[in-house]
């Protein structure tokens, strides 16, 4: 990627150390799960009458469990209540305390409130509902797996799509499907922790993130970058395959190239609506200044191992010839 889209966003919440010693502090980075080790096993999602959990590696055998009442995420997640508790791991199990008590051993989580309620949650593996979501009629086919497709760049030793890639053409307003996979990085923090993006037109940054437990906030996975939080934080773990599904309506300009009316994004993250219609405020703080003429559609690189596939684009309005829908 052009080293003038990188400096800005690089260093936010690195190490404040410059970029060479933000790379310096990374630490184990996999993008295997059989060389993972033990912690990427322990780590996950749990389910069960009245509660979801999430399992989050922290490195070192280190863990937090953050207990959801309701459920997990997008399917009844109370998130204002959730309740904190950390844990280390012994062999194969692991023990919390903190705002709860529980035991994970296998695939059962087991543990009880402050209150003296129980909850007995089991291991569930979400998978995307989109995900191998195939190219309607008239859609751009931009990455099958069969080569770079229509973008410039690299794959990486899977066969995928490397961050890094920038399309070839232009687009104005499109529906967009892609699917991308962040590394397992248990030790890292924030904005080190498996970043990239999405770029719509170089101009706004739909984040790409491991956020798996996180709050939701917005400059983490599925994030108007800076501009608005996700309403629900969909992150699956790391190494897990997710899903973007989006619709991109281009800002409008006035015959004197004033902005009539802003860009406004649509997006499903793993089938989820988390932003429904939204305006854009302006472009990101590195990006191309707003205008009326096209964009590309680019990977952000951080030189970390994120991986994207099965990209298609299906433009809307005078691209494809029929007017954008409402």
């Amino acid at each position: 990627m052009p080293s003038d889209r990188i400096p800005t966003k690089a260093l936010r919440g690195a190490c404040a150390l410059g970029l060479a010693a933000a790379l310096g502090c990374m630490g184990a980075v996999h993008t295997d799960p059989a060389q993972a080790g033990p912690d990427y096993a322990i780590q996950g999602e749990f389910a069960g009458p009245g509660f979801g959990a999430q399992v989050v590696a922290l490195g070192d055998g280190d863990f937090e469990l953050r207990l959801l009442p309701g459920g997990l995420p997008g399917a009844g997640a109370r998130a204002d209540r959730r309740l904190r508790a950390a844990g280390a791991r012994s062999g194969a199990s692991v023990d919390f305390a903190g705002e709860l008590r529980a035991t994970l051993a296998g695939d059962a989580l087991r543990g009880t409130l402050a209150s003296g309620e129980s909850f007995a949650l089991e291991r569930v593996e979400r998978v995307s509902p989109t995900l191998g979501a195939a190219a309607p009629p008239g859609a751009l086919v931009l990455f099958d797996g069969s080569g770079p497709g229509g973008f410039d760049g690299e794959l990486d030793a899977e066969g995928n799509l490397a961050a890094g890639a920038v399309t070839r053409e232009r687009f104005r307003d499109f529906e967009l499907h892609l699917e991308f996979r962040t590394p397992f990085m248990p030790g890292h923090r924030g904005q080190q922790r498996g970043n990239s993006g999405v770029f719509l037109q170089d101009r706004y940054e739909i984040q790409v993130l491991d956020s798996f437990g996180l709050e939701g906030a917005a400059n983490e996975c599925g994030a108007l970058y800076a501009q608005k939080a996700p309403d629900h934080n969909m992150a699956l773990p790391p190494l897990r395959w997710q899903s973007y599904d989006l619709r991109f309506e281009a800002a409008r300009f006035d015959a004197a190239g004033r902005r009539a009316t802003p860009a406004v994004v649509t997006l499903r993250h793993n089938g989820v609506l988390v932003h429904d219609r939204v305006p854009l405020e302006g472009p990101m703080d590195d990006g191309d200044p707003e205008g009326p003429e096209p964009g590309p559609l680019r990977f952000q690189d951080l030189w970390i191992p994120v991986a994207y596939r099965n990209v298609w684009l299906l433009p809307l309005g005078a691209e494809s010839g029929s007017p954008p829908r409402s």
